[in-house]
């Protein structure tokens, strides 16, 4: 945690961060020119912020978007602050960011970057496995995991087969993308959907989710990108909360052979 604490201990990359969390996937230039900063200095505060995976960066053609991962914050709040406190803590920033919320995105994704204490071809077996993914997940996957080759989802008893289910890009041990399930009745009866919640997930365009696995000296880094989304998409919300459970699921699972309790 070191790195994190130096790394927020400068002014100017604290507003590199509020930049992001603001409109996070800008690139080099338009942090720039957001900030009114050199772009030597904020290619070094970057630099910086990556270090201590404060920041995560995804290649978009020639330019290079940056990301704001909230994962070593995450557990400096799991470190310090008591379950009980948790949830006012939580409450009050929750309360705080609807209150100062402004749509400034147009390009929302969900980007999650960790490091996990396993081999790359072990993290491969965990995305891919049902054997892995029921346990930190709840969900089995029926797929042969080739490109263009069709998936089924099961979860919570249902069943979600659709042509559109797709993998996209495979890779073994290195990259894997496939589209999304779509949403039917059952599923939304199954999670306690509101008529109304379901309605708009099921018109949303279908997203795509994209892992990146690199060898990082003893450990694993996953990049986990969620795109595809329209600005207030009701599924981007939904994800936003349970990627990081499901991604702190899969590094628990493969570093001490336990699951972590699905939430309620």
């Amino acid at each position: 945690m070191d790195e994190v604490f130096k790394a927020l201990a400068d002014a100017s990359r604290r507003r590199l961060l509020d930049s992001l969390n603001a409109r996070n996937g800008q690139s080099l230039r338009e942090l720039c020119a957001g900030l009114d900063m050199a772009r030597q200095s904020v290619s070094k505060h970057l630099a910086v912020l990556e270090a201590a995976n404060l920041v995560t960066t995804v290649r978009r053609g020639r330019e290079k978007l940056h990301y704001l991962n909230a994962v070593p914050i995450n557990a400096i709040a799991e470190r310090w602050i008591s379950r009980y406190d948790r949830e006012r803590v939580r409450a009050l920033a929750d309360l705080k960011a609807a209150l100062e919320r402004e749509p400034m995105n147009d390009n929302p994704s969900f980007v999650y970057t960790t490091y996990i204490n396993t081999t790359p071809e072990r993290l491969w077996q965990a995305l891919t496995d049902p054997a892995f993914t029921r346990r930190y997940w709840g969900v089995t996957f029926t797929a042969d995991w080739t490109a263009g080759a069709g998936m089924t989802w099961e979860q919570e008893g249902v069943t979600i087969a659709d042509p559109a289910q797709v993998v996209l890009e495979s890779e073994p041990y290195r990259r894997l993308s496939y589209t999304w399930h779509n949403f039917t009745p059952e599923l939304a009866k199954a999670f306690g959907m509101s008529e109304e919640l379901f309605a708009r997930m099921a018109d949303e365009p279908r997203s795509k989710v994209t892992f990146e696995i690199e060898p990082a000296g003893e450990l694993v880094k996953l990049s986990v990108v969620h795109d595809g989304f329209t600005p207030g998409s009701a599924v981007l919300e939904a994800v936003g909360g349970g990627w990081p459970h499901i991604l702190s699921g899969l590094k628990t699972l493969l570093e001490t052979g336990e699951a972590l309790p699905q939430p309620s």
